[in-house]
């Protein structure tokens, strides 16, 4: 597909970075430039490896909201994230998205009680959210409520681990959905520990503990490892659990 939205991302080094936050993380350090290849780009990689301040950096230089929401929303709870967008360059398309929205799961309380603020002024505000507060729905169907109702062709949508609060049926749905999108000309980046969501056939996987380098699905630590569990649940606990003393 050569009609993305988001093309390139590349980190500009300059003398006013400094060894603090976010730049004395190990992937920043080492990153230069990713191409993107695919509508469906997952990002993986351990718990710190940088996952969350790379997506932040990459959705506040497209001029998204740091803490989720549209380039509509302008809250802040608190200036916590961090600097590096200020040195990304993004290489973009020829075409404009239609749509943009950034999700993430850390925050999405926030954002949700930012749509319900604006819509006391204005409750066409809920229309784009299935009609009602996301705050009135479970964690997940707020999740599903807005990502069915807000997310439309030829959008670019940033996920941050969608799956923290949606089912393994919930995540599958979520795989239709991106698919019908994609062929509707959306473009998603995704942080994810999912291999529901990872399983996707037309997306590309960068493993982060390895600098972006790409992976195929069944390669992914996060694919091994859960086979491991499903194939010999019993033999894996007994690896966990009964050896711990043979180790001391």
């Amino acid at each position: 597909m050569n009609d993305l939205f988001v093309k390139q991302v590349t980190l500009v080094k300059d003398e006013s970075m400094t060894d603090q936050y976010p730049f004395c993380i190990d992937l920043i350090q080492h990153f230069d430039s990713l191409s993107f290849e695919k509508p469906v780009s997952f990002f993986i990689g351990e718990n710190g490896v940088g996952k969350s301040t790379f997506v932040e950096g990459l959705a506040v230089a497209l001029g998204l909201n740091a803490e989720g929401g549209t380039e509509n929303f302008y809250f802040h709870t608190a200036e916590t994230h961090s600097q590096l967008h200020h040195y990304l360059k993004v290489s973009k398309g020829v075409y404009k998205p239609q749509t943009k929205f950034f999700l993430r799961a850390e925050s999405f309380y926030n954002v949700a009680t930012e749509i319900d603020q604006i819509a006391t002024e204005d409750s066409r505000m809920y229309n784009g959210y299935g009609g009602k507060s996301l705050h009135a729905c479970s964690h997940g169907e707020s999740f599903i409520q807005l990502m069915m109702n807000r997310f439309s062709k030829k959008g670019l949508y940033i996920l941050d681990e969608p799956e923290a609060a949606l089912s393994p049926s919930r995540q599958l749905a979520l795989l239709v959905l991106i698919d019908d999108l994609v062929k509707e000309g959306s473009q998603f980046i995704i942080s994810t520990h999912s291999p529901i969501l990872l399983s996707y056939r037309d997306g590309i996987i960068y493993d982060l503990n390895s600098y972006f380098q790409k992976v195929e699905f069944k390669e992914t630590d996060i694919y091994q490892t859960y086979k491991l569990v499903l194939d010999n649940p019993e033999g894996m606990q007994h690896h966990l659990f009964d050896n711990k003393g043979e180790k001391r």
